[in-house]
């Protein structure tokens, strides 16, 4: 195919670029509890139009000063917040290295906007809008409240909405012994949102419209 007709991330989803978040938190409240990781990644299209992940990063976020940690969710995750081989940044410092990803990216893919994509999009979009309130981050590439949700799209196209019984169903291996890490949250929840836009484009869904 040549580069003429190659397919474009911009082309495809209203010219944003889809960009997967994990969290991982000291509870549900994203008013008042902390922030502990926050994982990214990002996909490329190739040029039939199919995703694939890319690169994912990851960052130890220092809980803000009064946050709140409910101990059952540390014990869930199996984070120690004070480990000193932790290597935590403020929230100010990850959310403004990972923004600086994004913009990268979406320049690279000719994207005006970014989209997060998340396995229950709105609790992690709720803690990064929070700590970007919290810091005065002015400039946020994420569009401000649309979301792809990977929980809603797996339920439809799989029947399932838990992350690991959804990528079972999709073939894609999953490690409950590597869950809740926001690094493999995020690269897990990535192909998983791959495996369904790909499967929807070969089942006669979104196909490119290619300039004579």
């Amino acid at each position: 195919m040549s580069s003429e007709s190659a397919c474009q991330m911009s082309d495809r989803f209203r010219g944003f670029l889809p960009v997967v978040i994990d969290v991982e938190t000291g509870g549900f409240d994203a008013s008042t509890d902390a922030m502990l990781e926050l994982g990214a990644t990002t996909v490329r299209m190739d040029d039939d139009g199919l995703l694939a992940v890319h690169r994912t990063f990851q960052y130890h976020v220092q809980p803000f000063e009064g946050a709140n940690i409910e101990q059952s969710a540390l014990d869930f995750t199996g984070i120690d917040p004070w480990h000193p081989f932790r290597e935590a940044v403020p929230e100010a410092e990850a959310l403004k290295a990972m923004f600086n990803i994004v913009r990268k990216e979406m320049r690279e893919q000719s994207c005006t906007r970014a989209v997060l994509v998340g396995h229950n999009a709105h609790f992690d979009a709720g803690f990064v809008n929070a700590a970007v309130e919290r810091c005065d981050i002015k400039r946020n590439p994420f569009h401000p409240f649309s979301h792809f949700d990977t929980a809603t799209l797996a339920g439809l196209a799989y029947g399932q909405t838990v992350l690991a019984r959804a990528c079972e169903e999709a073939g894609i291996a999953f490690d409950n012994n590597e869950a809740h890490s926001a690094a493999y949250d995020a690269e897990r929840t990535a192909e998983l949102f791959c495996d369904i836009v790909n499967r929807w484009k070969e089942c006669g869904g979104w196909q490119p419209r290619f300039s004579e």
